[in-house]
This record gives C-alpha cells, sequence and structure tokens, in this order.
C-alpha cells in the first residue's frame, strides 16, 4: 500500500564522498514505498550520486571542513530532490557536452549528462551552487 502522507527531509551532510549512503537509502526506500518503477528508482539513485559527488569534488573541492545540504519531497507523483554545496557555484552553460568532439576524451560534463537524461527536471540556481531535480512517477497509484 502507497503511503499517504508525502515523505520530507532536509539534512546537512559532510562534504565526503561516502556522506551520502545513509540518506541515498532512505530515499531508495521511500521511492519503492511510493510504487516508482526500478527503473526510476535507478535513475534517481544515480543522478543523487552524480549530484552529491559535483557538490562535494568539484563545488566544495574535497574541503572536509565544508558541508552540503540535501533536501527532497516524496509523494505519489514525484520526487524532488535539491544539493546545495558550499562552493561558489558554476554557470552549467560554460560545461562542454562530452558528446561532441574532443570532449569525447575529457571527463568534464558527463554527471550533468546522465542527471539530465535520468531525471525530468534539472534547474540550477542563479549562483550554481545548487541543483534542483525532480522525477516524475508514471505509474502512481491511487
Amino acid at each position: 500500500m502507497t503511503p499517504e502522507t508525502p515523505a520530507s527531509c532536509s539534512v546537512v551532510l559532510e562534504s565526503r564522498p561516502s556522506a551520502l549512503e545513509d540518506i541515498c537509502q532512505q530515499i531508495l526506500t521511500e521511492l519503492k514505498a511510493f510504487s516508482f518503477s526500478e527503473d526510476d528508482v535507478f535513475g534517481v539513485h544515480l543522478a543523487l550520486e552524480e549530484a552529491f559527488l559535483n557538490a562535494v569534488k568539484h563545488g566544495n573541492k574535497m574541503d572536509p571542513t565544508k558541508t552540503v545540504k540535501v533536501d527532497y519531497t516524496i509523494d505519489r507523483g514525484k520526487v524532488e530532490i535539491a544539493i546545495t554545496d558550499e562552493g561558489d557555484g558554476f554557470d552549467p552553460s560554460n560545461i562542454p557536452d562530452p558528446r561532441v568532439g574532443d570532449n569525447l576524451f575529457r571527463p568534464e560534463g558527463r554527471g550533468l549528462l546522465l542527471i539530465g537524461a535520468y531525471m525530468d527536471v534539472m534547474e540550477y540556481n542563479d549562483s550554481g551552487n545548487c541543483v534542483f531535480m525532480a522525477k516524475y512517477n508514471r505509474k502512481p497509484t491511487n
């Protein structure tokens, strides 16, 4: 049976790659409880890990004194996740398309491409230090 009340959480994590593990498992469990498909759970998992790693590595520059904030809400119709780092931000339009020319051999941009492919919405705040992602549940139960 699908829960009636949306799941929501806001947590501040240490800026290290493994810090996402517990909250990630919590989100994936709640997605399953809200009857998201296995494909959607996989896509959200991948996008969440990529966005968090980008925040730690590129945003916070692996600085252990900084943090990453993860906010999420899940209901029958969608999951919304915001990841905010303490970095200076960036302009996503300046990231080269990793599918074109010499960019095929560079590591930059692949994570953003994957996030955009698996999530229905991917937006950055004006300063570029927060990504908002959303995935719609194609088969919500009543």
